[in-house]
């Protein structure tokens, strides 16, 4: 049988690269969409603070109700990133497998698993560390605290529970329904249901495989063209967000939320700091010249505030600006920007550490071991789209016990967030790019 993973000269079916689909993006890099982006944070602040009832400009019924026509561009902005989030990443991961041979696969696969995982850790560390150092809940708790529902028991997860659940955990990553977990954006059990086909796909003759190549192809380019449309709404976006969360947030409180927010802008800038020296000694190779060659996706991450949108100009400056292999590239950028979610995984925990101040509720060491047990795992899962962290962040203050209902609050600001930590993110995977470049060239 000839298989998938033979070489070119031998007739394998290869992936047209993903990065040729950048030229979708390149319009926007030229636009400079990142200040389009900044002028409607700007503009929008101005005009929420207008707007908000305690300016005495405006009734509170009106304000409300222009609030959620300002909410509009986003929301339509977000729902068509996530309408094609789960197609375009299932694509680029079969992708990457496809062009990698089977020996390549169980070698870097491992390798770049537990690189992942000592990262994340990482992030959680500084996460935990600044947050607690600096304490930014805690004027909010002075200042009457975050809402909270009718439930007001504290219920801290058992360890016990934890590790007598790990045996389910494990059996549970893979999907008995594909179908169901697709549905319900189960971004890991999506990413493991995707190796498995990508794999058998490669033992495939190639008859057989060609149809399936090439519908993958074009469910990408489609995917690509959809995100171009979406891209056009993301000044607009910015500017309602921002004005809407002005005009229903108290003067008091936005102080505090700006608080932790530089906060976590610190922390991202400490893991920023932690890839240049990977980059450094791992990869040996000039922070500043690779900060130089990656301007263009981090530019795009920071206006988009989306992993997956970003991924095919990603590659493209993998391969033209800092020279990675080709089966390093379609490999790593793929599953890193499913996976591969630091920056978010260090605004989770830093997030929940802040909660649990502002509600005056004190974590043990064993709270924040728990917390770092589900962060990892939550991270891992996070839908690359903007606000997939606060959709992940609920399922880690209840294994917590940290009330959920402060989450009205942080979704507010979090599409601003969601600006530095995917540009933190798509940094690490083109990290995790050149040091694995490095590793397999030796």
């Amino acid at each position: 049988m000839e298989k998938l993973t033979e070489t070119q000269n031998n007739g394998r079916l290869d992936f047209r690269p993903l990065f040729h689909l950048s030229i979708y993006l390149d319009r926007l890099i030229k636009g400079r969409l990142w200040l389009k982006v900044l002028i409607g944070l700007i503009v929008g602040a101005c005009l929420g603070i207008i707007l908000n009832p305690s300016s005495g400009l405006i009734s509170e019924s009106f304000s409300t109700s222009l609030a959620s026509w300002l909410d509009l561009p986003g929301q339509i902005f977000m729902k068509l990133v996530q309408m094609i989030m789960i197609p375009l990443i299932f694509t680029s991961i079969i992708s990457g497998i496809v062009s990698n041979s089977s020996e390549n696969l169980k070698t870097l696969g491992v390798r770049l698993l537990i690189y992942f995982i000592l990262t994340t850790a990482v992030a959680i560390i500084i996460g935990v560390a600044i947050t607690t150092i600096f304490n930014p809940g805690n004027y909010v708790y002075t200042h009457g605290g975050f809402p909270q529902g009718n439930n007001h028991e504290i219920i801290p997860t058992s360890s016990t529970n934890l590790i007598e659940n790990i045996p389910q955990a494990i059996s549970n990553l893979i999907p008995s329904n594909p179908l169901e977990t697709i549905l319900s954006g189960e971004m890991l059990g999506v990413v493991i249901f995707t190796i498995i086909i990508g794999i058998a796909i490669t033992q495939l003759n190639q008859d057989t495989a060609r149809p399936i190549i090439r519908f993958s192809e074009a469910i990408q380019k489609i995917c690509m063209i959809v995100v171009s449309w979406a891209m056009r709404l993301i000044p607009f976006a910015v500017f309602g967000l921002m004005a809407a969360l002005l005009s229903r947030t108290g003067l008091e409180v936005f102080i505090g939320l700006g608080y932790y927010m530089l906060v976590v802008i610190l922390g991202l800038f400490l893991l920023m700091v932690f890839y240049l020296i990977i980059v450094f000694f791992g990869a040996k190779m000039n922070p500043f010249k690779f900060l130089k060659a990656i301007k263009d996706p981090q530019l795009l991450a920071f206006s988009t505030a989306s992993s997956a949108a970003v991924m095919p100009l990603s590659m493209k400056t993998a391969d033209k600006k800092l020279n990675i292999a080709p089966h390093i590239r379609d490999f790593v950028i793929p599953i890193g920007a499913t996976i591969n979610m630091d920056g978010t995984a260090l605004f989770q925990c830093a997030t929940t550490v802040f909660m649990a101040q502002a509600y005056g509720i004190e974590l043990t060491l064993i709270n924040l071991v728990l917390i770092t047990v589900t962060v990892v795992a939550a991270s891992i899962g996070t839908p690359a789209i903007p606000g997939g962290g606060v959709i992940i962040l609920a399922s880690v203050l209840q294994s917590a016990g940290i009330p959920v209902d402060g989450l009205i609050i942080i979704i507010g600001i979090d599409r601003i967030l969601g600006m530095f930590r995917t540009t933190v993110n798509v940094t690490g995977d083109l990290t995790a790019s050149v040091l694995f470049n490095t590793i397999y060239k030796k």
